[in-house]
């Protein structure tokens, strides 16, 4: 989508700054956005295993819509690996290659930007894109706090421009179901949900090593604290390295709980709020370099009375149990299981509530682009969910129960709790 530099969304929001007019929200159509016959134009921020999933995603199933044009990494060898296979899908050599991502999103004719990098940039990277007009892919969790969270829903909101998480299981018919019978009361009145999440990891190792050539350490920390390096502390494949790290990360409790809790929330209808108390514990490895919570339990108690159980999988099986006094229904990726066959058969009535209906999870985001229309993954949905597995960590760290209010989205009455909803970052790095 080839824009002219005299009409971008930032030279646009600039202008209105200077004549002292608060930033209004701006359809993408003004700018001329949702042509049909004009390619989407998508820039990468990471390119490591998630960031070329969705490369080969968008080239496989959306080439028609959309194209990568810009990619940037701070780990050079990642950077080449995914511009040669950009290079090859398309057979030539137009997209181009940066180590600093403000270069790629100060360019006019990136249209979207997808950031798919440790938790602990996503914020400085998403206000950054949203700021300058780019419409947002980004990866789950929305943000390492929920400071941090709530900056991204503001932006989003102020610029206009089209969001979309990645929680692809709202877009998998077997969860819309599980989530259409919860909220349309064929389980009866609902009482209790478990949600059940892997195992995290432990060990890793504390012994400082040298960088590898290409990787851009310091970079690569950006707003954590300066550390050693140590063997794979920068590389998440296989679910290992910083996904493990609490400079960087909430583990899995906030890595899994994005997905799960997330469904939790839709089928509860908790988008827009979140839970009222939280308590519960978890264990912490001190062998290795991981400090992240390996296993835990808490419950969290929501409006109407219903509990959350949100436990590692020595208790609940992976997935999302909703129960009702009339019946239930488990749903994890391919499966669904209810505990009556009818309700696996259930034709919902014209009266119910409708939940946006399963389609691919890109074909969502490219569509909300062009048309101005939310996302089923949108920007509240991703906030509340991720809010309330922070809370989870953080009542695990002070080892006492919380009280929650998700309107002002602070502890009642607890500022030693109020102080971790946010944690400071490395000069010259904020939000």
């Amino acid at each position: 989508m080839d824009k002219h530099p005299r009409s971008t969304r930032r030279t646009f929001l600039t202008h209105m700054g200077a004549l002292g007019l608060a930033p209004l929200i701006i359809p993408s159509s003004v700018f001329g956005a949702t042509s049909p016959n004009e390619k989407i134009q998508i820039g990468i921020i990471g390119t490591g295993g998630r960031g070329r999933s969705h490369i080969i995603d968008l080239f496989q199933n959306y080439k028609k819509e959309a194209r990568v044009i810009a990619l940037c990494d701070v780990n050079a060898n990642h950077l080449a690996k995914a511009k040669k296979m950009v290079d090859e899908m398309y057979k030539d050599d137009l997209c181009t290659t940066f180590l600093d991502f403000r270069e790629l999103i100060a360019r006019d004719d990136v249209d979207a930007v997808f950031v798919t990098v440790p938790d602990h940039w996503h914020a400085v990277l998403a206000l950054e894109a949203i700021r300058a007009g780019k419409h947002l892919f980004i990866e789950k969790p929305l943000a390492y706090t929920p400071e941090q969270g709530r900056a991204i829903v503001n932006a989003v909101k102020q610029f206009g421009v089209a969001f979309q998480y990645g929680t692809q299981q709202r877009y998998a018919g077997e969860y819309h179901r599980a989530c259409m019978l919860a909220r349309n009361g064929y389980l009866g009145t609902l009482q209790t949900v478990r949600v059940g999440a892997p195992f995290g990891e432990r060990g890793g190792s504390t012994t400082p090593i040298q960088v590898p050539e290409g990787l851009d350490y310091d970079f690569w920390l950006g707003p954590a604290p300066k550390k050693p390096y140590t063997d794979h502390r920068c590389d998440g494949s296989g679910g290992k390295g910083w996904y493990h790290i609490r400079d960087y990360s909430g583990g899995w409790i906030t890595a899994w709980g994005s997905h799960d809790m997330d469904i939790a929330h839709w089928g509860m209808d908790m988008d827009n709020s979140g839970p009222t108390t939280v308590s519960g514990e978890a264990e912490y490895d001190s062998t290795g370099v991981y400090d992240t919570a390996w296993r835990w339990r808490f419950e969290c108690m929501y409006p109407e009375n219903v509990k959350v159980i949100y436990a590692s999988e020595d208790e609940n099986r992976h997935g999302v149990r909703f129960e009702g006094d009339e019946g239930w229904v488990f749903v994890s990726r391919g499966v669904l299981e209810t505990s009556s066959r009818s309700l696996k058969r259930l034709r919902f009535k014209e009266k119910d509530v409708h939940l946006d209906k399963p389609i691919r999870h890109l074909e969502d985001f490219l569509h909300a682009i062009r048309t101005g229309q939310h996302t089923t993954a949108n920007v509240n949905a991703a906030h509340s969910s991720t809010t309330a597995c922070h809370i989870c960590n953080i009542a695990a760290e002070l080892e006492r129960p919380l009280s929650w209010n998700a309107v002002s989205e602070t502890f009642t009455n607890d500022e030693e709790a109020n102080r971790l909803l946010s944690r400071a970052m490395r000069p010259p790095w904020r939000l």
